[in-house]
């Protein structure tokens, strides 16, 4: 018989890319991970490590046990649904994460509404980065997570999560009030060539959509000031230190100099963003019903 500790550990070297990144997120030394993955190498009589350089990779056979270890998984996550009954009421702590925009806009109405339509469901909400956020959920510490589609996103193909589309965000043009285009309603891209930027920082997912939409009209953004949060953005365009790319779902302080501009043109730019769970789960009732609300509130927020 197999343990399955041992199947979970595997796992978690699969998803964090070393032995001792899932000793540490699994709270292991990974001597102790090590020594468990070599008693199921044992215990099965194949290899599942091998050396790559001064690490190790997993081996064809530790790949193919991993699609079974998945689906053994999410039968479990199902089980758990099915003996505490799929039309049982909304109960229990639901541990909910999300990125600052999401988590203002949609995580925290969610569960405000969620509280006065089912008392007993304890909602906890984190706020955390996508990347973060899908570590969290692997490691059975969230339920539900809202992530933005990008090309470090797992697939649909993946096995250990559950996902579907939630919304489009399209992104519009941030310009200072006074700027030469402010008084216009929307803009070609292609009219802000020669302007100065205020880009997202490089390597985030905001600064490819920025890089990857103007490149589709014909330039490159240039701009000597960069920044992480939406408000910082938009504090620098206020100043009329550059132009921005902004998400339509970001909240910006109705007090500053600002105007949002439509673009022009098809395609749009626009972010994908996606509701997470483990595979499995989303049919739990708690979950269920936080992307029921979830859906509801999208059209509002985008209005």
């Amino acid at each position: 018989m197999i343990d399955l500790r041992r199947l979970r550990i595997l796992r978690a070297v699969a998803h964090h890319g070393t032995v001792t990144a899932a000793a540490e997120a699994l709270h292991f030394t990974p001597s102790a991970a090590s020594q468990q993955i070599r008693q199921l190498s044992r215990e099965l009589e194949v290899p599942l490590l091998e050396p790559l350089g001064r690490g190790v990779r997993l081996t064809p056979a530790a790949r193919s046990l991993l699609e079974h270890a998945d689906a053994i998984q999410a039968r479990w996550e199902r089980a758990q649904i099915e003996m505490r009954g799929l039309e049982a009421e909304p109960a229990g702590p639901l541990r909910v994460a999300g990125f600052p925009v999401v988590l203002t806009r949609l995580l925290a109405p969610m569960a405000a509404a969620l509280r006065t339509a089912y008392p007993r469901l304890d909602v906890r909400i984190l706020e955390s980065e996508p990347g973060d956020s899908l570590d969290l959920l692997f490691r059975g510490d969230i339920d539900l997570s809202i992530v933005e589609s990008a090309p470090s996103t797992p697939g649909l193909d993946d096995t250990r999560f559950d996902q579907a589309f939630l919304f489009e965000d399209p992104f519009d043009l941030l310009v200072a009030r006074g700027h030469r285009l402010a008084e216009r309603t929307s803009v070609p891209l292609a009219e802000t060539a020669r302007e100065s930027w205020v880009l997202p920082q490089p390597g985030t997912t905001c600064h490819a959509h920025a890089m990857t939409a103007c490149g589709a009209v014909g330039f490159t953004p240039q701009g000597r000031h960069q920044a992480l949060e939406w408000s910082s953005v938009a504090a620098l365009v206020a100043h009329d230190l550059g132009v921005a790319l902004i998400p339509r779902s970001a909240d910006l302080s109705p007090d500053l100099p600002v105007t949002r501009l439509r673009l022009e043109g098809s395609p749009t730019p626009a972010r994908s963003l996606l509701t997470f769970t483990r595979a499995g789960a989303r049919e739990r009732p708690s979950v269920a019903a936080a992307v029921t609300e979830l859906e509801r509130l999208v059209p509002h927020m985008m209005a």
